[in-house]
Formats: structure tokens, sequence, C-alpha cells
């Protein structure tokens, strides 16, 4: 297999698998379904979140006895089996929590090892575009999801079926991920191996005691922004009498073509700079969502500019969370990254239920709006430090 066909390969299977995230953002409607409140949901994805958690602690275990390709293989697996309970479930009950316990099993195995099998393929200097490209596929599989979900129900399937088709999918693509462990061997350029990436509490000290420290607590930050404004999109749309679809496909097209456009450019000599801008961005595209009514215009520029802000900062953070970790510790830096990620991202909706059932929609935007700010003031005085060095 040529380098050129591998890459291809990989990051085709890496969107069929993304779109398996997108889904929880179709949670608390398919929860409704059977009773369920936006606590619930926040509950299951606290389950995911602790179970991710776990999983990226074990990760160097697994990898050192089956390798980093077929690891990712097995988490298409599990998350189909998850999906597979999520589109059959009819009620709550400790089965609903296993799906939602498997899930972050998958994903926490298919987040963290995806990029480090890329830092593997590419020189550091190809990182940053590496990244993005990597992000753009991951967030067209997300973000079209539940595009396709809305879809589905207005044509008559149910929301349960789009569970099952996605999960379909994601098994397609962990077959394309078992098939490729050959030419991921022929491909690496690292001289560093990096198939064995346990953690323990002396490597994940040094981890924090570098420069990566910064970018990892900003990447928490924005995935739990993230969760707010994107797993309750659509308890939001409800309350307005807005379409949610509308808003992840402005929010996907804008990030793909952005993150395509600028996949060449973006981070430049001053990414944190870049950063700050972004970041400030998608502050303001939190304070539309407070201040728009029910405009279906406005709705759409709140979205565009989430995936300006959010979704083209994004990659340039994980970049520098990368090359500023020691290169021995790589693969540990992305895990704790990854951990960092997955805390926001499915650790936060368990606060948002609650802010949403207990004081409503409004104040968790507030919540969002102040979090992104400090995301912005980070990645701002990291920028003033660089340039008086």
């Amino acid at each position: 297999m040529t380098r050129r066909t591998l890459f291809i390969a990989y990051y085709f299977a890496i969107f069929l698998q993304a779109g398996t995230y997108g889904l929880t953002f179709l949670l608390p409607p398919l929860f409704a379904t059977f009773g369920g409140t936006e606590t619930d949901v926040g509950f299951v994805l606290g389950i995911t979140a602790i179970s991710t958690i776990i999983t990226i602690l074990w990760l160097g275990h697994l990898t050192a006895c089956l390798g980093q390709m077929q690891t990712i293989a097995i988490s298409s697996v599990l998350i189909t089996v998850a999906l597979f309970i999520f589109g059959m479930a009819d009620s709550l009950d400790g089965v609903i929590d296993a799906a939602g316990a498997l899930l972050g099993v998958g994903w926490g195995l298919y987040y963290v090892l995806t990029p480090v099998v890329l830092t593997q393929l590419i020189a550091a200097t190809e990182r940053v575009r590496a990244f993005t490209l990597l992000s753009v596929f991951v967030m067209a599989g997300f973000g079209l999801s539940p595009v396709l979900g809305g879809s589905l129900v207005k044509l008559g399937y149910g929301i349960e079926f789009a569970f099952i088709l996605l999960g379909l999918l994601c098994l397609i693509s962990g077959g394309i991920f078992w098939m490729l462990k050959g030419a991921v061997a022929t491909h690496s350029i690292t001289s560093i191996k990096q198939e064995n990436s346990e953690l323990s509490i002396s490597i994940t000290l040094q981890v924090l005691r570098t420069k990566a420290l910064r970018p990892i607590i900003m990447v928490w930050l924005g995935a739990s922004v993230f969760a707010a404004v994107a797993n309750f999109q659509t308890v939001y749309a409800g309350l307005r009498g807005l379409d949610y679809s509308w808003y992840f496909l402005a929010y996907t097209i804008t990030v793909v073509i952005c993150r395509m456009v600028l996949a060449e450019f973006i981070g430049g000599r001053a990414p944190y700079g870049v950063i700050a801008a972004l970041l400030a961005v998608m502050t303001a595209s939190i304070l539309l969502l407070l201040v728009l009514g029910d405009s279906s215009a406005l709705y759409v520029l709140a979205a565009v500019l989430f995936g300006i802000g959010y979704g083209v900062s994004y990659p340039i953070v994980k970049a520098m969370g990368a090359n500023d970790a020691t290169p021995e510790i790589m693969s540990q830096t992305l895990q704790i990254f990854g951990v960092a990620y997955f805390i926001g991202v499915f650790g936060f909706p368990f606060i948002a239920g609650w802010i949403i059932n207990s004081f409503g929609m409004t104040p968790l935007l507030y919540v969002a709006a102040i979090m992104a700010t400090i995301e912005c003031l980070a990645a701002l005085l990291r920028y003033q430090n660089d340039r008086r060095q």
C-alpha cells in the first residue's frame, strides 16, 4: 500500500467512526421517547466520562499486548455494541448505563490512539496540518450524524434507526483500521518505540511540568464549552422553536471549509495569538445564542461563529500540546490530553443537565461564556509570554 493510499483509508475510517460521537447530541430526544430527561442524559454521559478516563489510564497495557491499530479496531466493535443498545432501548435501566460505559471505552481508545498513530507517520513540522485534517474528518463525521438523525426522523424512520445505522458504519471503520496495521508499520518514520504507552504517576507529573500543561487545561475548557452548546442544542432549539439540524449543518460546513482552506496556514509564528482571536469569536457565538430569540438567520450565524472559533482553534491547541511535549513521552502526553478532553466533553454534560433542569438553558449558556472567556485569556497570556522570550 502506498503512503497516500494509507492516509486516505485512515482518514476515511476516522470519518466513519466519528459519526458515532455525533449521536450523543441526539440522546436528549432519544431518552425523551422513553421518559428520560436532560439529567438522565448527563448521568449516562457521566458514566461514559468515567469509563473513558479509566480506559485511557490503562491504555498502555492494551497497546503493549495488542498493538495500536488492533486496539483502535476493537474500539469500533465496542462502540457498535453501545449504539445498538441505545437504538433498541425502551426504558432507563442498567443496560443503558452499560451502553454509556462501552461508548466511553471505545471512544477513549479511538480518540487517543488515532493521533498517536499519526505522530509516527509524520514529521513534527507537519503536525498542525495533519492534526487539522484529522479534525476535519472527525468534525465532518460527528457534525453530519445529527443532521442524518434529524432527516431520518422527518422521513419517519425514527431516531432509533440512526443509532443502528451509525453502528454498522462504525463496524466497517473497525475493519479498515484492522487491515491498515501492516501499512502503518511499514510507513512509520519515528525512531521512538511508542507501542508501550503506559501511564504512571511519575510520568503524569513529568508531563504536567512541561509547557503542555497549558494546552491540556485549555482543551478541557474548550471541550466543556462545546459539550454545553452541542450536547443540549436540541433542547435549546426546542425552546426557541428552531431546527437543530440547521445549527449542526452550518457548524459542520463552516468547520470543514475553514480547516481545509487553512490547514496549510493556521498557527503560523504566533499560534497562541491565533488561538486567542478564535476563542474570542467562540465567546461571541455563545453570547449571540443568548439574545437571538427565534431568528433562524441569527441561529445559523451563531453556528458559523462557533465553527470558526472552536472548530478552527481546537486542532491548533492539540498541535501545541504535541509540540510542547517531550518526544519520549509523546504518547503519554496525548493520553493526558485525551483525559482532559473527555472530562470536558463527557463529564461536563452531567453538570450541564443539572443546570438545565434546575435553572434553565440560559444560565448554562452564561456558564459556557465564562469558561470560553477564561480559555481565551489563557491563550492570550501564553501569546504575550512567547513574545517576551
